[in-house]
């Protein structure tokens, strides 16, 4: 009799061990648009750090090759509703192509935070909340302060990323619009990087070689503001036209610092990562959270770069 309790003890031990490891092993799975950008790993030490604080869950961090791998976007969202994660923190690559699977998540009673860029409108009941900076105010910012350097005339160049995203949407359109408004300065480009570097490279040469008289010039990502910022020196351009980038990691910030950029606005996107885990897991329990959320933006120029304020958002 001893023998069969003993058993019968064992087994329930193993079944608490067993529940006791799933209940420690709840999946939010962060899905980004690419995982080759120091921006995007900057969210996942955000997410990571949510996550560390938040008993009985655990995340997954992916992305494709590229923030222009829209399909494969989509399968790992896909598959994260396969494996039924607990929840799901979603940087759309596109606004339009994710909304189905967006769709499926909320269907199969999966929350979804959206980061970084919005859905569109159709979308707008399939997840619980957005986080991101405010990419149109972000853009007017940028505008502001190129109409303060160079003046209400001339030529400035834009050199974007992928054109669509909401990310991109706002964050160019806010600069171009802001800038036919405020002033009478002709706008050359956009230019579509794709979010490559090199492609910027190439892009800005161009520019700047085919605009002899051109006054500013502003690069409106990571990569693309990475490959300006290198053309501008390899043309001997440094100092000689106001440049603003977008993002702030080492590159841009080198590049802030020996006078190539006149500033970059910087996101806040460890805390993209950090606060959209935590408001999916909210939701996931139960909580009520706003539906937008504003993770900030600074404008960090030479003057203020080692201002508390900025090595906040510095990565």
């Amino acid at each position: 009799m001893r023998k069969i309790v003993s058993g019968i003890l064992g087994m329930v031990a193993s079944v608490a061990l067993v529940t006791g490891a799933a209940a420690a092993d709840k999946e939010i799975a962060v899905i980004v648009k690419t995982t080759n950008s120091n921006f995007w790993q900057n969210v996942n030490k955000g997410a990571s750090s949510a996550v560390a604080k938040a008993e009985g869950y655990d995340i997954t961090f992916q992305g494709p090759e590229s923030d222009t791998a829209i399909a494969e976007q989509v399968n790992l969202v896909q598959n994260a509703i396969n494996r039924n994660v607990a929840g799901i923190v979603l940087a759309p690559s596109d606004t339009e192509a994710l909304v189905p699977v967006v769709k499926s998540a909320n269907e199969n009673g999966i929350p979804v935070v959206i980061i970084d860029s919005l859905l569109s409108e159709s979308a707008e009941s399939y997840y619980q909340a957005f986080l991101a900076t405010d990419n149109r105010k972000a853009g007017e910012l940028v505008a502001q302060m190129m109409i303060d350097k160079v003046g209400k005339t001339g030529k400035v160049a834009v050199m974007s990323f992928v054109a669509g995203v909401g990310s991109e949407i706002g964050r160019v359109g806010g600069f171009i619009e802001y800038i036919k408004a405020n002033s009478d300065i002709e706008i050359v480009g956009p230019f579509y990087s794709q979010s490559q570097m090199a492609l910027a490279l190439n892009q800005t040469t161009d520019v700047l070689s085919a605009n002899g008289d051109l006054k500013g010039i502003y690069g409106a990502s990571e990569p693309t503001a990475i490959g300006m910022a290198r053309a501008i020196v390899q043309s001997g351009k440094a100092g000689k036209l106001v440049a603003i980038g977008f993002d702030g990691n080492k590159d841009l910030q080198d590049f802030v610092r020996d006078g190539t950029l006149d500033a970059i606005a910087v996101q806040s996107s460890f805390q993209m990562g950090q606060l959209g885990v935590n408001a999916v897991i909210d939701v996931a329990e139960g909580k009520t959270v706003e539906k937008f959320i504003n993770t900030g933006l600074v404008m960090v120029t030479k003057e203020n770069i080692d201002s508390a304020e900025a090595q906040n958002v510095l990565y």
